[in-house]
């Protein structure tokens, strides 16, 4: 299935996609759920760790772990499910796996990653003025003997 095929059916069964947002393993996430008791609907946020991403395209889902005093509680959440409303990156986290399903026998402050910096790239400056003047003097000393001896 062609990527402008899947947004037309995404579009069509209407998913946003700027609702998702984008969000990695070890990011620190609120998912926002539309929760139906009776006739009202409300919005409960689910707030954990991703442990894992697992699918493609419409089939993709991802596990959000948290603690519940101390139990351990994971839920897995189809990506493009209505009834998630939106999802909130808190925190990024650093992960050096695809599933950090490790975290699982942890608790407490052990089950914390450390968290990913930013890394902004400066583009290069320009040589100053007088730096050029020096490589060009380099150049003409190096070049200059090798004419007197012609």
């Amino acid at each position: 299935m062609a990527a402008k095929n899947l947004m037309e059916i995404v579009n069509k069964s209407g998913v946003k996609a700027d609702r998702i947002g984008s969000f990695q393993i070890g990011d620190t996430v609120d998912v926002h759920l539309k929760i139906v008791e009776g006739e009202k609907e409300r919005i409960q946020i689910f707030s954990g760790i991703v442990i894992g991403r697992r699918g493609s395209q419409l089939n993709e889902s991802f596990t959000v772990r948290r603690l519940v005093g101390t139990e351990g509680v994971e839920r897995v959440f189809p990506l493009h499910s209505p009834s998630i409303d939106k999802i909130e990156v808190k925190k990024s986290g650093k992960a050096r796996r695809a599933k950090l399903y490790y975290l699982r026998d942890r608790v407490g402050k052990a089950t914390r990653l450390a968290e990913q910096q930013e890394v902004s790239v400066k583009p290069r400056a320009a040589e100053s003025v007088p730096q050029q003047q020096q490589k060009k003097n380099k150049v003409e000393k190096a070049e200059a003997p090798a004419e007197q001896k012609a």
